[in-house]
């Protein structure tokens, strides 16, 4: 059987329970994302989904956060400006080599989750 993917729906990162209001400040605050609705019979999970470009975003909660590889990369607009800005709001971020046609560089957000970030060269 070959599957036939569509499309990313979503990817979801967690943050210890009861951290949404530091989440919120850091995924909206400096990252300028928009909340939307999640489902009502999930609020009681706790945590918030976003979207990103065309992409949800959900901010999930955990008992713990175990430090991890695990990260998802996005292309945007803009990157000097955009490091440049990130680096102002004392966003903390890890260089990254290039790789083919693209500059990248990491960013993290206060529970250590790792988001890339790629431009193109």
């Amino acid at each position: 059987m070959h599957i036939n993917f569509q499309r990313l729906d979503h990817i979801q990162i967690c943050i210890p329970k009861g951290q949404e209001p530091l989440a919120r400040t850091f995924y909206l605050g400096i990252l300028g994302l928009t909340e939307i609705e999640k489902p009502a019979y999930m609020r009681k999970n706790g945590g918030f989904w976003l979207l990103i470009g065309d992409i949800q975003l959900h901010i999930g909660t955990e008992d713990q956060i175990h430090p991890s590889k695990r990260h998802p990369a996005f292309e945007i607009e803009q990157f000097k400006q955009v490091k440049t800005y990130l680096l102002e709001q004392q966003v903390r971020i890890r260089e990254d080599r290039p790789i083919p046609g693209f500059q990248r560089f990491s960013i993290f957000d206060p529970f250590d989750n790792r988001i890339e970030l790629l431009g193109q060269i």
